[in-house]
């Protein structure tokens, strides 16, 4: 029997207590997939030496699963307010375990980037639905504030325990990345099935052709991008991808304009400073996946760092972007958040210029490491909160939750883009100066000093995109008012007063 989430609580008309199994359970999941995203860029240069991957194939164990999470999200959240968000939830978290073992008993590089792309799809079931269930399983008002706070609390702490725990792991073998998920992942399933109430929100058709139509598109264009360096811009291979790949997005644009219950509906997209802001987070999610995977790179690569010190290395990004988030939040109530963002960008541009002109020295951790890492994290923070809070600034609590989904798919969506494109141009550099795109112990001393010039480029390339950033929010006129409007809505919507009181960010 499907049961109906009311504003009366589950289907026994009661609600959880915040500190319990239940927040334990929900949360257990969104610190499994922070925390698998984090040691998988930490592992990836170890896996690429192992699986003698260049830096091409290498990029696609990432790729592939943000592109499949990005892309399938809205679907996901979908799915669960059709066939009951307890159900959908426990079937993505186990999908998400057995792809995590899958992943760790991997034979070769092709089955490892498809078992990573099922981990994405697996990710997209889960996390929406794990936010809905925070909203329909806690009473509003207090108790449901702090449930969220603690969901979003394990972001953090995930980053930071997948840096270190990552490195541990990767240390004794970059299988166990994956493993450790298993465990975890049973126990959070059992917990679901033991703790958690069923519900259900409104019956819409699944728009299943948008979803595929729209990821496929995608994975042709970052398919046709990450090909260009090694077969040529101009090989029927590329040219064919990429035009496929643009072909295949109009068609989703044509579909979803006459689809009676659109995954993307596009009146979001008539205010144009929330699309700018949109565009700001495609570019900074961009720069965070491109400074997290081309770091680790060079740290493990070029200084021949371990993983564990690589992990240590870039843990001031976490402090730095923490501070930086608190000091957003209350300033983007009293400022026009574009100028907060453009101050971010600033700083990122500053620091990603240094770190690109340190990159062919042999720089000692502190400062010429510490310092961009630090800055870089606090650049991010304080331009990534105020766009968050601009996406929803202005709106009412029916829009918060497709506005709050598409800001997570073009945070995913960018930061895969981003990375194949920001890589092409590091293999293009490093293979244009002789080098080759492989481990440091496998080359010649000239030939890493190509690959350090590649990533040299990577981290100019992601000043680059802060500046882009910067020009597009310009464009983005929302003031502090209409910002505290949004958030006034979003505390509505989760406090159980509004309309979508239930069916949480990605169940539009």
């Amino acid at each position: 029997m499907a049961y109906s989430a009311t504003p009366d609580g589950g289907p026994d008309g009661t609600y959880s207590k915040v500190f319990g199994p239940q927040i334990l359970v929900i949360s257990g999941m969104q610190l499994l997939m922070v925390l698998d995203g984090t040691v998988a860029a930490l592992a990836l240069p170890r896996i690429s030496k192992s699986m003698h991957l260049d830096t091409a194939t290498g990029n696609w164990i990432i790729t592939a699963y943000v592109l499949a999470f990005g892309g399938l999200m809205l679907l996901g959240g979908r799915l669960g307010d059709t066939y009951g968000r307890k159900k959908v939830f426990i079937l993505g978290v186990l999908a998400f375990t057995v792809s995590s073992l899958l992943c760790g008993l991997a034979l070769n590089p092709e089955m490892l980037i498809a078992f990573r792309a099922l981990q994405g799809a697996s990710a997209a079931i889960a996390a929406p639905t794990a936010m809905a269930l925070v909203a329909t399983t806690f009473a509003p008002g207090q108790d449901r504030s702090r449930a969220f706070a603690i969901y979003a609390a394990m972001t953090g702490i995930g980053s930071v325990a997948g840096l270190i725990l990552g490195g541990v792991l990767t240390e004794v073998g970059w299988r166990l990345v994956f493993l450790i998920n298993v465990p975890i992942g049973f126990a959070v399933a059992v917990g679901a099935w033991a703790f958690l109430k069923e519900s259900q929100g409104a019956r819409l058709r699944l728009d299943v052709p948008g979803a595929l139509l729209a990821t496929l598109g995608c994975t042709l264009i970052v398919f046709g991008v990450n090909a260009g360096p090694g077969s040529g811009w101009a090989s029927p291979l590329v040219i064919g991808t990429l035009i496929g790949g643009i072909a295949v997005l109009i068609a989703f644009v044509l579909i979803e304009r006459n689809a009676d219950h659109p995954i993307l509906p596009f009146s979001i997209f008539d205010n144009s400073s929330r699309v700018a802001a949109l565009i700001a987070i495609l570019f900074a999610s961009a720069i965070m996946m491109c400074m997290a995977v081309f770091i680790s790179l060079y740290l493990q690569w070029i200084l021949v760092y371990q993983p564990w010190q690589s992990g240590l290395a870039v843990v001031p990004f976490a402090f730095g972007f923490g501070i930086a988030a608190a000091i957003a939040s209350n300033l983007s109530l009293r400022m026009q958040p574009r100028w907060l963002v453009i101050l971010g960008g600033a700083i990122i541009f500053l620091g990603c210029l240094y770190a690109s002109s340190m990159a062919n020295s042999d720089p000692a951790y502190f400062p010429k490491i510490f310092v961009p890492v630090l800055v870089i994290g606090f650049g991010v923070g304080l331009a990534v909160v105020p766009l968050t809070l601009a996406v929803v600034a202005g709106v009412g609590a029916t829009e918060i939750g497709p506005l709050t989904a598409v800001a997570q798919v073009a945070q995913q969506l960018g930061g895969a883009v981003g990375l194949v494109a920001v890589g092409a141009f590091a293999t293009s550099r490093t293979l244009s100066m002789g080098g080759v795109a492989e481990p440091a112990k496998n080359i010649t001393p000239g030939q890493i000093d190509a690959l350090a010039s590649g990533y040299g480029l990577a981290f100019a390339a992601c000043a680059g995109i802060a500046i882009l950033a910067g020009v597009v929010v310009l464009f983005m006129r929302f003031t502090p008012e209409e910002v505290a409007e949004g958030q006034a809505a979003t505390e509505e919507e989760h406090s159980g007063t509004g309309p979508m009181n239930l069916q949480g960010p990605a169940g539009s």
